[in-house]
């Protein structure tokens, strides 16, 4: 773990409060650039090393494999890339348990229609910045923010 602003531990955790919040991410195969696509992260409070996908059978991230993600945060303060590997979740109380109305509005088929896949995740890249009113009317004026900026970056292993 390295960082060069505040704390990493905090920026992990704040990463996974503001995913938890709103967990769309852009998804990438690493070894098809064209398959970046914007999906919904599924969550588990409890696993915080993994993060489950639905999708279908003929969508292009069935190919599994390795695969990055980015995300920003809804207010803009939070931005994450971060790496794993997709592979299929055969669990079917994992897929019971992720399973929602949301969901099922794109699998209108059922369940058994959708493919759920994990991504085991490896390492990350977390920027946070909260820029402020002050800030902001700083940079319409071309001033200098840089070390008024609260927040930091950390590179961590999620």
């Amino acid at each position: 773990m390295k960082y060069d602003q505040g704390n990493a531990d905090e920026l992990k955790d704040k990463f996974w409060k503001e995913l938890a919040s709103s967990p769309y991410v852009m998804l990438q195969l690493d070894a098809d650039p064209d398959s970046a696509a914007p999906m919904t992260a599924q969550l588990d409070k409890d696993a915080h090393h993994k993060i489950w996908f639905f999708t279908s059978r003929d969508n292009r991230f069935a190919k599994m494999g390795p695969a990055t993600a980015t995300y920003s945060s809804k207010g803009h303060d939070l931005h994450a890339r971060f790496s794993g590997t997709l592979t299929e979740e055969t669990s079917a109380e994992r897929k019971d348990a992720l399973w929602n109305n949301f969901v099922e509005a794109w699998f209108p088929e059922g369940k058994a229609s959708a493919l759920l896949l994990r991504m085991d995740l490896g390492d990350a890249s977390i920027w946070s910045g909260e820029m402020g009113l002050l800030n902001v009317a700083k940079m319409a004026m071309g001033m200098n923010v840089r070390d008024d900026m609260k927040g930091g970056y950390a590179e961590v292993a999620l």
